[in-house]
């Protein structure tokens, strides 16, 4: 797995594409029980290199019912994003991840971390990639099947401060989802 780590955190394959340059970011351990895959790196985790770092990380931990501790433990958490490095800002907020880095390196990262339990696969880019023609028509649809993916993958949508309105229209998310997230993820941790 080290070497593995070691050649994704070395990775220029879309540097060219990058406007602040390479610095792929990303955990995970042989031992990872519960795979978090996210979009991509913002530009304060991009500075600091580490994943999550920032407000929407934070609302994450929330929504997981977990510590810091708990969170940064790669033997509880890996941490894979879609892209690796920051994209790079869009009219609305940060462009897509880069497509180079899924295909690239998920597939050999998985084949590591034989202990995965569950896969929270957050935001539109995760979903789609994991989920294929099995998720519904849009995010909202997804997360409100979130059952038909279990025990494997669990949908979310980004934890972003920008989500705020998404989540007062969508009362039932933090009622029935979280609630079920945070089910899981306990049973997932207590098995270590």
């Amino acid at each position: 797995m080290q070497k593995l780590l070691s050649e994704i955190r070395a990775c220029e394959v879309c540097s060219k594409h990058l406007p602040l340059g390479p610095r792929p970011i990303v955990a995970a351990h042989s031992q990872s029980k519960i795979a978090i895959i996210g979009q991509a790196p913002g530009t304060k985790v991009h500075e600091t290199g580490i994943p999550w770092d920032d407000p929407s990380g934070r609302q994450l931990r929330k929504w997981l019912n977990v510590t810091d501790d708990e969170f940064y433990d790669e033997k509880k958490f890996a941490l894979i994003p879609m892209g690796f490095c920051y994209p790079g800002k869009g009219k609305s907020g940060d462009l897509p991840p880069r497509p180079e880095c899924a295909p690239l390196w998920h597939e050999a990262l998985f084949q590591q971390m034989p202990h995965l339990q569950l896969i929270i696969v957050i935001g539109i880019y995760a979903q789609g990639y994991y989920l294929k023609e099995r998720k519904e028509k849009n995010l909202t649809e997804t997360v409100r099947a979130y059952h038909n993916y279990l025990p494997k993958y669990f949908p979310l949508p980004h934890p972003s401060p920008r989500n705020r309105i998404w989540l007062k229209k969508n009362p039932w998310f933090e009622v029935e989802v979280v609630k079920e997230l945070q089910k899981r993820v306990q049973v997932v941790l207590s098995n270590t």
